[in-house]
């Protein structure tokens, strides 16, 4: 696993993803032996090659210029 990928449900994610990009017909960004798609995305991620955004969950912070009471 990546180390740009944290977890191992994300690497999965992005694998399966990017298969499906490959079955639609998006051309591979790295040449192997296999034609399967998802051993390809699975090796494309592994290579970081597919671009993605960590989109962190925003933690609860309260806003200091709030008025609550």
């Amino acid at each position: 696993m990546p180390q740009a990928v944290d977890s191992k449900y994300r690497f999965i994610l992005l694998s399966a993803k990017r298969a499906r990009q490959l079955q639609a017909g998006a051309r591979p960004l790295i040449q192997t032996a296999t034609k399967r798609p998802t051993k390809v995305a699975q090796l494309e991620v592994g290579a970081n090659l597919v671009p993605f955004e960590n989109l962190q969950a925003e933690t609860s912070t309260e806003n200091p210029d709030s008025t609550e009471k």
